[in-house]
């Protein structure tokens, strides 16, 4: 039996990390930031949802005692409009103002998805 003869050393072929490698640092700074971004408004949110609660608790202790009256029909009528828009021009809108000109937008979308599902 005869060997085949050898060819000279060819570079080894190119694998998924070393074509990924350049961008690396792009990518995890975008993830990072898109977690840290993430938790930050899990953090507001909070913040947010607890002032509410104790305005309506306000409210509700002031027309327990009879001081104030009001009209939760009319207030939902008047707010509905309002909170349905923004749900669906907020969440695009805010997603426009956080990728823009940003190279790693995708990493970042990444990372604040995971910011947003974090138990920091």
């Amino acid at each position: 039996m005869s060997a085949a003869p050898l060819s000279p050393a060819a570079p080894p072929p190119e694998t998924w990390f070393s074509a990924l490698q350049p961008a690396l640092p792009d990518l995890s700074v975008g993830a990072v930031l898109g977690f840290a971004t993430g938790v930050a408004i899990r953090a507001v949110g909070r913040v947010v949802l607890v002032v509410v609660g104790v305005l309506f608790i306000t409210l509700q202790l002031l027309a327990y005692f009879e001081l104030v009256s009001i009209n939760w029909l009319r207030l939902q009528a008047l707010t509905e409009p309002w909170l349905r828009q923004g749900s669906e021009q907020g969440a695009q809108w805010l997603g426009r103002v956080l990728t823009a000109n940003l190279p790693f937008a995708g990493a970042f979308a990444a990372g604040l998805a995971l910011g947003l599902r974090a138990r920091v």
